[in-house]
């Protein structure tokens, strides 16, 4: 299997929080969705 095709069959990234699919970005090691972690903040 080439690495493309692996990262293309990795599942979606859940939050733990809220379980909505996250929109993930390359170097983003956040394991919240952003609605969640603005929640934390208030």
């Amino acid at each position: 299997m080439s690495p493309v095709e692996f990262f293309r069959n990795m599942p979606k990234k859940i939050c733990p929080e809220c379980g909505e699919h996250m929109e993930e970005q390359a170097e983003s090691y956040m394991i919240e969705c952003d609605h969640c972690l603005e929640k934390k903040a208030e």
